[in-house]
């Protein structure tokens, strides 16, 4: 149980930042060490350097001002003063021969350089090399000329120096160490402080899972990444919601308009059936079935229209339509229904505008509206159809009628699927059709909206964006 916990905690990606963090950190912290050993190192060496060449320009001028034998003295003094262990000086012919020197009985295994003689010699200018005593005893070494035909070999421990450098590479061990375990601490800190919005999202989405739609990720105070993801992630809850609620209402919807006709068809078929008549009975009932199939028909491809509209599938055409010749066009077609009902259609074209869009849908939409506007209007009423430009920007269909009007609480569901005022319900219909006008509207790039007062009439507009300017 143990390894199966600890196997997962390896597997989460707090544990992945934080090895990501501890590393990036160590590898960064690495480099500064290493520049700085580097920097320390070279630093020791050229103090040493530039010492012995102090040095070898003191006993240079010494050499000139009071001879060879001023220097030996000079040589002994200063190797006893500086310990003979720290110091060393021979002075050499050009052949590399000793001919005096200091105290040589701890650096008597310092041999002299025939290749830094050479170069000496070659180039007239001072050679500086290191050697090796021991592994960890080091000597920086001056080949120099101090006179004619006389030259210098001077030696100084590099002791302190390679004591200071351990010590550095001991604090530099302990400081990693302790930088490992900081680092570590305070990824570990950091990655589950970045990943507790993760974590709140995958708890909400696991009681979403287990059924509770109402959940939602809680919302930190920090206008962050995290804080953007779990209000996003919160408007689609709220969005998958709003749909599942959708398809119940649709389904509830379906479920009763589909059951009235269908019951219908029964029903006359079981009277039928149950009661001997004339054959004419028979067709009546027939006629009466065909009627009631051609409405479940027509709903249901309504329903199957709007559906792919929303979606985005159905394949539109981008024709160039004028918008106030295809109004003026619906207006005639609707003339006769509207003379039957004694209601005076007029069409207003106060600026003509062109859109591209699909022209079938396009009537369909103006058809809708105009049909609805005759249905709902009582006799001596008017319906007036109106196009125009909105500021330059848009271009504007607006459906103005007299009729009974839409309450203020079914101003915002009016374009819902199967949505039916009371008023209307006494009238046929499906309630689909302001749901068609709206999705084919929204496919267009375009609005519609409502506004009513019951017992004067409503007026539908509807706002899509202009193709081109009209030629003149």
């Amino acid at each position: 149980m143990f390894s199966k916990s600890r196997f997962k905690v390896l597997r989460t990606l707090a544990f992945r930042l934080t090895l990501w963090y501890a590393g990036v950190s160590i590898f960064s912290s690495g480099i500064a060490f290493l520049l700085f050993y580097v920097f320390i190192n070279t630093f020791l060496q050229n103090a040493t350097d530039q010492e012995l060449l102090s040095r070898d320009k003191e006993l240079s001028s010494l050499m000139h001002l009071n001879g060879i034998e001023a220097v030996k003295r000079v040589v002994v003094l200063e190797a006893q003063a500086a310990g003979e262990k720290k110091i060393f000086v021979r002075l050499l012919y050009p052949d590399g021969t000793t001919f005096s020197s200091s105290n040589m009985s701890f650096w008597k295994n310092i041999e002299i350089s025939r290749e830094s003689l050479k170069k000496l010699l070659q180039d007239q200018k001072p050679v500086i090399e290191t050697t090796a005593i021991s592994q960890k005893h080091k000597v920086r070494i001056l080949y120099g000329i101090i006179g004619p035909g006389i030259l210098l070999q001077l030696g100084q421990s590099m002791e302190n120096q390679t004591r200071f450098i351990e010590a550095f590479q001991r604090m530099f061990m302990a400081v990693m160490a302790a930088l490992i375990v900081f680092s570590a601490w305070i990824g570990w800190f950091m990655a589950r402080r970045a990943t507790l919005g993760v974590e709140a999202v995958t708890k909400t989405a696991k009681y979403i899972a287990e059924g509770a739609m109402d959940e939602r990720v809680p919302l930190n105070q920090r206008d962050d990444e995290i804080n953007e993801l779990a209000m996003t992630f919160n408007r689609m809850l709220d969005h998958i919601q709003t749909l599942v609620q959708n398809i119940k209402d649709i389904s509830d919807n379906i479920a009763h308009d589909l059951r009235s006709p269908i019951t219908r068809i029964r029903g006359l078929a079981e009277v039928t059936l149950i009661t001997p008549g004339p054959m004419n009975e028979f067709e009546n009932m027939a006629a009466s079935t065909i009627e009631e199939c051609d409405r479940l028909l027509d709903m249901i491809n309504t329903m199957l229209v709007i559906s792919k509209t929303e979606a985005g599938v159905v394949k539109k055409e981008n024709d160039l339509i004028s918008m106030d010749k295809l109004a003026e066009q619906a207006c005639e077609l609707f003339l006769p229904a509207a003379e039957d009902k004694d209601i005076v259609l007029a069409f207003r074209n106060e600026g003509p505008f062109q859109i591209h869009g699909d022209r079938p849908m396009i009537q369909r939409m103006i058809a809708n509206l105009l049909d609805n506007a005759i249905k709902y209007t009582p006799s001596g009423g008017s319906v007036t159809l109106r196009t125009y430009v909105d500021s330059g920007k848009t271009g504007c269909v607006e459906v103005m009628d007299t009729g009974i009007g839409i309450s203020q609480k079914d101003l915002d569901p009016i374009f819902e699927r199967f949505y039916r005022c009371d008023q209307s319900r006494s009238m046929p219909g499906t309630g689909l059709g302001l749901s068609l006008a709206k999705a084919m509207v929204r496919s267009h790039g375009g609005t519609i909206s409502v506004t009513s007062t019951p017992g004067k009439g409503s007026i539908f507009l509807i706002r899509l964006p202009l193709a081109e300017p009209l030629q003149k």
